[in-house]
Order: C-alpha cells, then sequence, then structure tokens
C-alpha cells in the first residue's frame, strides 16, 4: 500500500476525530448539564428569581434582551416583564400574548356561531382576551399583598439576628430560609446577590424593585440612610415593624367602616341585572322593546353607561387609601 495514502488516510481519521471533539466541546460548554446549571444561576440573580432552585431556566427565556430589536422598539415590554415575574406565575410574555389572543379568538368563534351582533362579538372577544390579563393581575396583588404582611416578622427576625452578633447579609440569609415564599425567596436572591459581589446597598435596590411594596421601600431607605450615618440597626427594624403593624390595624378598621359602602356598591350594581332577569323569567315578552326598538337599545346603551360610571363612582369613595 503507497505511503502516501496511508498517511493522509491517518491524518484524515485525526481530523475528524479532532472535529468531533470539538464541537462535543463546544455544545457542551454552551448547552450543556453543567453550561445550563450556570446560566440559570446566574439569570436567577441577576433577574430576581424567586428561589434558589437550579431549574429556573425558565427565567433566561423570559427575560428580554437589551439589545433585542423589539426591546429596542417597544421599551415598555421591560416593565411588562417585571410586572409579570412580580405575579410569581412561570409565564413568559409570550405565553401571555398566546393565552390572550387564543381567549379573543375563541370568544368571537362562539360569538360567530351564535350570530351575535359584530359589535357584542367584538366587546366578547376584547373581554376574554383580557382574562389572562387580570388572571396575572390577581395573582401579582395577591403576592405583593403576601410579601407586605410577612414584613413585619421579617423585620423581627433581622432586629434579633442582629441582636445575636449576626452580620446584616447573614440576617438576611436567615429571613431568606426560615420564610417561606414569597418573602423568603426574595431574601435569598438578595443574599445571593450580595454574596456575588453585588454591593449592599445595589442589592436592596434591587429588592425594592422586584417587589413594589411601600412598607418594604420605606425599610430600604432606612437602612440606606442609617449606614452612612450610623445608629442602632437592630432598634430600627424593630420600630419599622411596629409602624407596619399600625398601619395594618388602621387598614384594617378603615376596611371595615368601608363595608357597608361596597356592599351597598354591588347591591345597586346587581339589582338591575337581577331584576331585568327575573322580568324576562316571568313575563319574556315584557323587555322585548329593549332588543328589538331602536329606541330602547339606546336606552340601554345608556343604562349600561350610567352604571359603569356610578361602580366606578362609588368604588373611588370607598377605596380609601391608609
Amino acid at each position: 500500500m503507497n505511503t502516501t495514502f496511508l498517511t493522509a488516510a491517518v491524518l484524515l481519521f485525526v481530523a475528524v476525530v479532532m472535529s468531533c471533539q470539538t464541537a462535543w466541546v463546544w455544545w457542551n460548554g454552551r448547552h450543556g448539564a453543567a453550561a445550563k446549571r450556570m446560566a440559570a444561576r446566574l439569570e436567577s440573580l441577576t433577574a430576581g428569581s424567586t428561589s434558589r432552585r437550579e431549574a429556573l431556566s425558565i427565567l433566561k427565556a423570559r427575560r428580554l434582551g437589551a439589545a433585542t430589536p423589539l426591546a429596542r422598539a417597544l421599551p415598555w415590554l421591560h416593565s411588562l416583564d417585571a410586572w409579570l415575574m412580580q405575579s410569581g406565575l412561570p409565564w413568559s410574555l409570550g405565553r401571555l400574548c398566546a393565552s390572550c389572543a387564543a381567549f379573543g379568538l375563541a370568544v368571537l368563534a362562539g360569538a360567530s356561531l351564535a350570530n351575535l351582533p359584530l359589535a357584542v362579538a367584538l366587546s366578547g372577544a376584547l373581554a376574554g382576551a383580557l382574562l389572562p390579563v387580570l388572571h396575572v393581575r390577581r395573582h401579582r396583588a395577591r403576592r405583593l399583598r403576601h410579601f407586605e404582611r410577612q414584613l413585619p416578622e421579617v423585620c423581627d427576625m433581622l432586629g434579633r439576628a442582629l441582636r445575636a452578633g449576626h452580620a446584616f447579609s447573614s440576617a438576611i440569609d436567615m429571613a431568606g430560609t426560615e420564610f417561606p415564599e414569597p418573602a423568603g425567596g426574595e431574601f435569598r436572591t438578595t443574599f445571593d446577590e450580595i454574596n456575588y459581589g453585588v454591593s449592599l446597598n445595589d442589592a436592596l435596590c434591587g429588592l425594592a424593585n422586584r417587589m413594589p411594596v411601600r412598607d418594604l421601600r420605606y425599610l430600604v431607605i432606612a437602612v440606606l440612610i442609617q449606614r452612612e450615618t450610623g445608629g442602632n440597626l437592630a432598634e430600627l427594624f424593630d420600630s419599622i415593624a411596629w409602624l407596619v403593624r399600625e398601619r395594618f390595624k388602621l387598614f384594617d378598621k378603615v376596611r371595615v367602616l368601608s363595608a357597608e359602602g361596597k356592599l351597598s356598591a354591588w347591591v345597586l350594581g346587581m339589582l338591575p341585572i337581577g331584576s331585568a332577569a327575573i322580568i324576562n323569567f316571568v313575563n319574556p315578552d315584557f323587555l322585548d322593546p329593549f332588543w328589538n326598538d331602536p329606541v330602547g337599545i339606546r336606552l340601554l346603551d345608556g343604562i349600561v353607561i350610567s352604571m359603569i360610571c356610578g361602580a366606578l363612582w362609588i368604588r373611588r369613595i370607598v377605596r380609601i387609601r391608609v
């Protein structure tokens, strides 16, 4: 056999093996298990996740890169993504948009099959498209409210930890370990950011940005001022815990006093609908002019608009901010 042919075959074999090895190393470094764990870990720290679990790769998929054309064209997508993350739901922006489109199209198809007017079909489709947004909004409000209720106990634990001789970062770690979600996850993320080199001021500001709770912002501002001027940080946490609890007591009193107004709003809002349903059940022909006569349709439009304005006005009256 020719020596040149053997040399070429050996070199070709070595080149193929080295190419396969290079491709494997590149793929494992970019998409391997270790690379995914590292990317999820870093993303959980920069994006503000709510737990230390390793399976956080979903956060990487849902975060928007600042250099993407879509993010440059629509800067409000970052705020929408942060709003979605504050709800605690494992949803991405794509899933939210797809859910809105699916609900809207489903309602529109149902209205088309029922031969409803175009205006009614479009109104129903719009209401159906808003259902996922309302679902996310409800979860976000409930999560923020739960965090706000946990804040006095968190302040008490931070104060006790400081009195026991722990450093402030260790006290944050204890709060993240002892408390359930959402307070535990947020304080764990803050502690991880501090461990990875983020300054304490930036980590606390990131915590306040991730959880837009008024009392938490007061806490962060007080801690930042105390770090500049000095003072007893444990007594500061005790004072903030007492202040938050007193605010909750006042809020509960206001809620009790405004309960009558809220009940009146529900009764006044549901009374016309309930009366119309009973009349339509007892005498179906009595309300036919509302559906068939043009004057009745205009009156019905005016009634609906008046009811909406009245409900919004009553809500504004009975909703007292504390």
